[in-house]
């Protein structure tokens, strides 16, 4: 993108979804239960406080991401074990998750995606959630 005018921030949206597959809630469910993705919260406390969490979801806030998923790096997490594993970035209503997916494929992470409408989706498909 550089070299490039200044773009707003839809457009930046619409070019970094286009670089890799979105998911719904319900498949990101049949794969976290299929043992295929990592669910990844990064919701603020406020808002896991009250709308719940994703049982299984690993909580990361937005500003640890990277290195609590760089399989490289000292601060990440147990789960975050190789460049294959495939995140499923969730955040309130599937914006911030998009930014954040194409944060991880910057690492070398290309198996990271997001949901589309976010836990906002998730709870409206009737999908498990549970208070904070």
């Amino acid at each position: 993108m550089s070299g490039q005018g200044p773009v707003g921030i839809d457009e930046l949206l619409e070019r970094v979804r286009a670089t890799y597959t979105r998911v719904d809630p319900r498949a990101a469910y049949e794969a976290w239960r299929g043992g295929d993705a990592l669910l990844v919260d990064i919701r603020y406390q406020a808002l896991r406080e009250r709308d719940g969490v994703i049982p299984g979801a690993v909580i990361v806030e937005r500003n640890e991401l990277e290195w609590r998923l760089d399989p490289l790096g000292s601060h990440r997490l147990p789960e975050a074990v190789s460049h294959e594993v495939r995140a499923v970035v969730i955040c309130n209503e599937g914006y911030a998750s998009s930014l954040a997916a194409a944060s991880l494929h910057a690492l070398g992470l290309r198996r990271a995606t997001d949901l589309t409408g976010g836990f906002q989706a998730w709870r409206a498909a009737g999908l498990p959630v549970t208070p904070a």
